[in-house]
């Protein structure tokens, strides 16, 4: 499903449920051994479609370590995403010649909590939320807000190592060609960063969202 959003140079991997009792890469185990159950094997899934994703590149198995901010570091010339939630796990990854950054996020397709959507709009996106409803009311555009906005942080954030607030990326979404684009308002050091796009998906159950910086 997520490499229907993502050009061939980028590497995909996903699953959908859990292997019980799969246990921890070596190396990894550290960074779950106080989380329950359910957490432990997300994250072991997910960094399994990691792992997956990066032997397409020809990279061998190795443990998948935290940055600062908790976002994955790869290996030397990589960019890459991983994300998970209910039912899905899943991770792209691409050599910084073909993508200079890669962002994918997924949600459970359903509206946010209340208050929510006002707190991660910026100007101008309630309006278009609004909009979208009226045009297609089946569709939570609130959530494939929320879910394109954390694809746009995950593609932001490595190559700038600042941080992103929701407010600081006005989205424009397209729902004839599922794309948007990311106005990035807040100063990242790079002009190419301003701009960023994305594609979605809406599929059994969850809302799907892609970003790909190019390579310099």
């Amino acid at each position: 499903m997520i490499e229907l959003l993502l050009p061939e140079p980028v590497a995909c991997a996903e699953a959908f449920a859990d292997v019980a009792d799969e246990p921890c890469f070596p190396g990894e185990e550290r960074l779950v051994d106080r989380a329950v159950p359910a957490r432990r094997q997300e994250f072991v899934t997910a960094r399994r479609c990691a792992r997956e994703a990066l032997a397409r590149l020809g990279f061998p198995p190795a443990p998948i370590l935290p940055g600062p901010r908790r976002e994955p570091r790869w290996p030397a010339g990589v960019a890459g995403s991983i994300t998970h939630c209910r039912g899905y796990r899943a991770a792209a990854v691409a050599r910084v010649a073909h993508a200079a950054g890669v962002g994918i996020d997924a949600e459970p397709h359903g509206p946010l909590p209340e208050g929510v959507a006002a707190s991660i709009s910026a100007a101008g996106e309630p309006e278009m939320l609004r909009g979208l409803r009226r045009a297609d009311a089946s569709t939570h555009w609130d959530r494939l807000l929320f879910s394109a906005k954390e694809s746009i942080y995950k593609a932001w954030f490595p190559l700038t190592r600042r941080e992103l607030e929701f407010e600081d990326a006005r989205l424009t979404i397209d729902p004839a060609t599922r794309t948007f684009v990311g106005h990035v308002t807040a100063d990242g050091g790079d002009p190419g960063l301003k701009t960023l796009h994305g594609r979605y998906l809406v599929t059994g159950g969850l809302v799907v969202t892609a970003v790909l910086v190019p390579g310099r």
